[in-house]
């Protein structure tokens, strides 16, 4: 776990990748390069979206910002104009194309939870996510997403992982045109949602009285804050592989 929240602390002080807030035009975010890597490694995937790979690194970078930090949660994240009263953090990007960064630094994804003929929950690798953030005086913050997230049973925050269902797509009959499920909002869900981009490998209800989630609200910054989720694919590590030689191997962070 320490190699990877190191890698998040280090892409907080990338320079072609400054935090855009919500007062800077889109037009501003689409005259940078989609395809051309910066001198750190990032490529970003579309001119529109806010949404980088980093081949070498295996990890994936989203910008958005805090859309809700008080109450009841369906989702941690979602893709901006969607669900943003139920979710922490409205990204930047759609649903999509989050995929389909995951994809392509390794991340094969598994399959969505069921619920008949009996429950079964989501399958997939576990994506570790980050978020990184700067505070009104510019300081740097950066935390597990299960830190900003509270169990409403046991008052403690979330122990559980996301893992990458892979959501999936439907054909309008009429135009022929293909739609990917999670751009309603289902991004990187709390509840279980069978079109969820990230989903928990638990059961967790999406019904009022019974949701398992909250915002751990002392510990969000302010609405409308900038942020930037670093989703990293877990490695599978051998038993016979020493943990200490990828810690030894971390990028040190800069600033």
């Amino acid at each position: 776990m320490r190699y990877f929240f190191f890698l998040a602390i280090a892409t907080l002080s990338l320079p072609f990748f400054p935090l855009t807030t919500a007062a800077q035009a889109p037009e501003k975010r689409a005259a940078e390069s989609p395809s051309a890597p910066d001198e750190a490694g990032l490529i970003r995937l579309s001119k529109d979206d806010a949404v980088w790979i980093h081949p070498q690194r295996k990890l994936v970078v989203v910008e958005g910002e805090v859309a809700f930090r008080d109450g009841f949660l369906e989702m941690f994240a979602c893709p901006e104009g969607t669900k943003e009263h139920e979710s922490l953090i409205a990204v930047k990007s759609k649903a999509y194309l989050v995929h389909a960064a995951l994809l392509a630094v390794g991340a094969e994804p598994g399959r969505g939870v069921q619920f008949n003929p009996e429950y079964r929950p989501a399958e997939g690798p576990i994506i570790d996510i980050h978020v990184l953030w700067r505070d009104a005086e510019g300081k740097k913050h950066a935390a597990r997403a299960q830190e900003w997230v509270r169990n409403t049973k046991t008052q403690e925050e979330m122990e559980q992982d996301w893992v990458f269902a892979g959501s999936g797509f439907w054909t309008d009959e009429e135009t022929g045109k293909r739609h990917y499920y999670a751009e309603q909002g289902d991004l990187i869900c709390l509840s279980n949602f069978a079109t969820a981009t990230l989903d928990l490998p638990i059961e967790s209800s999406q019904a009022n009285s019974a949701l398992l989630f909250e915002a751990f609200t002392e510990r969000v910054p302010p609405q409308g804050t900038p942020v930037r989720l670093v989703l990293i694919p877990r490695r599978k590590t051998a038993a016979k592989d020493n943990p200490s030689d990828e810690a030894k191997a971390d990028p040190q962070p800069r600033g």
